[in-house]
């Protein structure tokens, strides 16, 4: 009798889909890791004259971060299979927010990286959910232009952050930095509780067990139409990454542009992937979502390609930023399609199949981070090389594993 009363799919959205307000929220939750992330980056030259280290060493406070990151998205999603979203996120919240009150305290690097990996540990509920959610509340196209909105809603929190962390640096120093990302993560907490109800209902969610959960991710890993699309956009992801923590080096230390200048050129780099994001969907219309995310790949390869070739023959910065403009763009029409090619077909699994998404692309942002950094070159040809051979190896696992048609 229970379960006749139960409200089915439809009646379900009906009552937990306000529109743009979740929407918003879910955006916020995605792009919460980047902001932490990318405001800090202005900074690293402060940072590691407080701390006694290298802006190139810093980079482990963003390996680190990764590491931790991918690790706890394998206990996340399955916790909000059993248990529900909401809990799960508003305890990640919490949790990010205590790492960022330590790291503004941090007075050595083995404190920052501690603060860093709390940091991760909290946060990536929020990232690994927002995914959840959006496959537990829309299908097919309105899946993709969901995510979508929150890959263009992350790229500009990972381009305008810098610009804000430049200011909050020079104003108030960056310790100060770190308790403004821990207040927008205590903020959106409040607001996921106070606006948005439970998405999963208590009939859908799944018995939890150490057996069970290896079980699923095992299933997972052997379906290629969850793996093709799911490494495609983690290697083209990691490589972004890797991006992110070597560009202090890169456009501060090799081109010279200063702080401002990595502020500018961060910002910039936003209107590249909502463009991307915007087009996604046009594509997937078009071509079909395999398709479309081949050829978004295919871009993806072409910039780091010409990324590489710009490098190697010492071409300035302006030739450096076209081709990485290409990447990005490409980076911005795979990754929405890739990811919901990779959850489509896995509703009643939803927070396993994000966690373990999520855990691929934090793993390959933190070997790309690792060779990016570890790399006997200089800092742009060690991303340059780390970019293309990401790149190189997606396109080729997508177009031999998913064979779009």
């Amino acid at each position: 009798m229970a379960d006749a009363e139960a409200p089915g799919p439809r009646e379900r959205l009906a009552r937990v889909r306000p529109g743009a307000t979740v929407l918003v929220l879910l955006a916020a939750l995605a792009a919460l890791s980047s902001f932490a992330t990318n405001i800090i980056l202005p900074a690293f030259p402060a940072i590691g004259s407080a701390i006694g280290v290298t802006t190139l060493e810093l980079g482990v406070t963003l390996s680190s971060f990764f590491v931790a990151f991918a690790l706890g998205q394998l206990v996340v999603g399955p916790l909000s299979d059993r248990f529900g979203r909401r809990p799960v996120v508003l305890g990640g919240l919490l949790i990010f927010f205590a790492g960022s009150v330590l790291a503004a305290s941090a007075s050595g690097i083995g404190m920052l990286v501690a603060a860093r990996i709390v940091q991760a540990i909290g946060v990536c509920a929020a990232s690994v959910l927002s995914r959840a959610i959006a496959r537990d509340l829309f299908e097919g196209q309105d899946l993709a232009r969901a995510l979508s909105f929150t890959t263009v809603a992350t790229a500009a929190a990972s381009g305008f952050s810098p610009l804000l962390g430049m200011a909050i640096d020079g104003l108030l120093g960056w310790r100060a930095m770190f308790l403004l990302v821990g207040a927008a993560g205590l903020g959106l907490a409040i607001a996921y509780r106070l606006l948005v109800s439970e998405t999963l209902r208590p009939g859908d969610r799944a018995p939890i067990s150490v057996a069970g959960v290896a079980s699923d991710y095992a299933a997972l890993i052997a379906d290629l139409r969850f793996l093709a699309p799911a490494l495609t956009v983690s290697l083209i992801i990691g490589g972004l990454f890797a991006f992110f923590a070597a560009a202090p080096a890169v456009l501060i230390d090799g081109f010279r542009i200063g702080a401002f200048g990595l502020s500018v050129f961060f910002a910039a780099t936003v209107v590249v992937v909502f463009s991307g994001g915007l087009l996604a969907p046009w594509f997937a219309r078009r071509l079909g979502q395999a398709r479309a995310t081949s050829r978004g790949a295919l871009i993806a390869f072409t910039g780091s390609a010409l990324v590489l070739a710009s490098v190697a023959a010492g071409l300035p910065l302006i030739w450096f930023t076209l081709a990485l403009t290409v990447f990005l763009f490409g980076m911005g029409l795979a990754n929405p399609l890739g990811t919901a090619l990779a959850l489509q077909p896995f509703g009643d699994r939803a927070g396993i199949a994000s966690a373990l998404l999520g855990f691929l692309q934090m793993s390959c942002a933190a070997l790309a981070t690792t060779a990016a950094t570890y790399l006997p070159l200089d800092p742009a040809a060690s991303i340059a090389l780390v970019l293309t051979v990401a790149t190189a190896i997606a396109l080729l696992i997508f177009r031999r594993l998913a064979s779009p048609a």
